[in-house]
C-alpha cells in the first residue's frame, strides 16, 4: 500500500504543472486579445474622422463648382509629412480669402489650406493629397492621410490601403490612407 501512494502524490505534481501551462498559455492569449479589442476602436476611429474630413473637402468642392471646373483643384500638392509639426493656416499658401475679394481659384486655395490644417489636428501627422482629372471633367481623387501609431501585423496597411505614390517614399513609418473617387 506504501508503494501505490508515492505514484499517486507524483502524478498529482505532474497535474498541477500541465495546469499551470495551460493557464499561462491561455492568459497569453487573452493578452493578446485585450490589446486588440482595446487598439480597434482608436483606429475606426482615425478611420472616421477621415472619412468625415474627406466629405467636408468634397462638399467644398461642390460649392465651388465653377473653381473646380476651371481646374483650381488640379493636383493640389501633398500636405502630409511625414511628422506631426503643426500647419498654421496664415503660413499656408492661399490661407486667407475674404469676400468679396475672392476668385474661385483663391476659394479653391482657402478650401486647401483650411481642410489641410483640419486634417494635421485631427488625424496623426495627417496630410492632404488632391488630384483632380483634366480640367472641365467632374471627377477627382482624394487622398487623406495619417500615420498610426504601430499595429499588429493583421492589419497592416500595405495590405488594404490604396496610399498615392507621392507617399510611398515614405518607408519609416509607411502611412495610412483613406481614397476616396468623386463626382461633383
Amino acid at each position: 500500500m506504501l508503494i501505490q501512494r508515492r505514484r499517486q502524490t507524483g502524478s498529482t505534481l505532474i497535474g498541477v504543472l500541465v495546469a499551470i501551462l495551460l493557464l499561462s498559455v491561455s492568459a497569453i492569449a487573452i493578452g493578446a486579445m485585450i490589446m486588440f479589442a482595446v487598439q480597434m476602436p482608436k483606429l475606426s476611429g482615425y478611420r472616421a474622422t477621415a472619412t468625415n474630413l474627406a466629405a467636408s473637402y468634397i462638399e467644398r468642392i461642390r460649392a465651388n463648382r465653377n473653381g473646380f471646373e476651371l481646374g483650381s483643384y488640379q493636383l493640389k500638392g501633398s500636405s502630409y509629412s511625414n511628422d506631426s509639426s503643426p500647419l498654421v493656416l496664415s503660413e499656408m499658401p492661399g490661407g486667407r480669402c475674404t469676400y468679396p475679394d475672392c476668385s474661385a481659384s483663391g476659394i479653391a486655395d482657402m478650401d486647401f489650406a483650411e481642410t489641410s490644417v483640419a486634417v494635421r489636428e485631427s488625424l496623426p501627422a495627417g496630410g492632404l493629397l488632391m488630384q483632380g482629372d483634366a480640367a472641365g471633367s467632374s471627377f477627382g481623387n482624394l487622398w487623406v492621410i495619417w500615420n498610426e501609431p504601430a499595429t499588429v501585423s493583421i492589419i497592416d496597411s500595405r495590405q488594404s490601403d490604396q496610399c498615392p505614390a507621392q507617399v510611398s517614399a515614405y518607408t519609416a513609418a509607411k502611412p495610412r490612407c483613406l481614397y476616396v473617387r468623386f463626382q461633383i
